[in-house]
């Protein structure tokens, strides 16, 4: 387990990442937890006290073999659990998550009653896949997840990965 103490900053305009939330994971943490690694991968452990776990470092800056940072997006419910803002230290303890990600139920189960849907989202990689899952199961509700889980399959009847399926149903009902 590595552990350190991060600052929470916040992307201004930054494509796709435009006002995320996020902390820097120092370079000797990301090669002690997975060496050479250039792209996205899992972790697991706290941020000051609260759990996080199967949460994604995401790479920053690798290019024409510049050794780039990877950072963590520090989501709503884990601000909510370490009761910080933007500009707060947090205290970071992680290890490498192998552990498999288990998709929606649910959602696996409606996929089977759309061909084309479950057709395109087997052609999606393992973390894309996770995305529309993770967004199903956030649901509060379960309204919301069946709403979640409508729009998910005529997305991906669509032919339009997570990003594009939420633009997409942004300003539509």
């Amino acid at each position: 387990m590595f552990s350190f103490t991060a600052i929470l900053h916040k992307f201004d305009k930054k494509g796709e990442k435009t006002g995320w939330i996020y902390i820097e994971i120092p370079v000797e943490v990301t090669n002690g937890l997975k060496p050479d690694q250039k792209t996205s991968f899992r972790v697991t452990g706290t941020l000051d006290e609260f759990p996080i776990r199967q949460v994604a470092l995401i790479p920053m800056g690798w290019s024409d073999g510049f050794e780039g940072t990877f950072i963590m997006a520090i989501n709503a419910t884990m601000r909510r659990g370490i009761r910080k803002e933007v500009g707060a230290t947090v205290r970071v303890a992680i290890e490498a998550d192998d552990s498999p990600v288990a998709l929606s139920a649910d959602f696996l189960a409606c996929l089977q009653d759309d061909t084309e849907a479950h057709q395109f989202f087997e052609t999606l990689p393992k973390g894309h896949q996770n995305y529309f899952s993770k967004w199903i199961d956030d649901a509060k509700t379960a309204e919301t997840k069946a709403n979640r889980i409508a729009k998910a399959l005529r997305g991906l009847s669509m032919r339009m990965g997570y990003s594009e399926m939420i633009r997409y149903f942004k300003n539509r009902p």
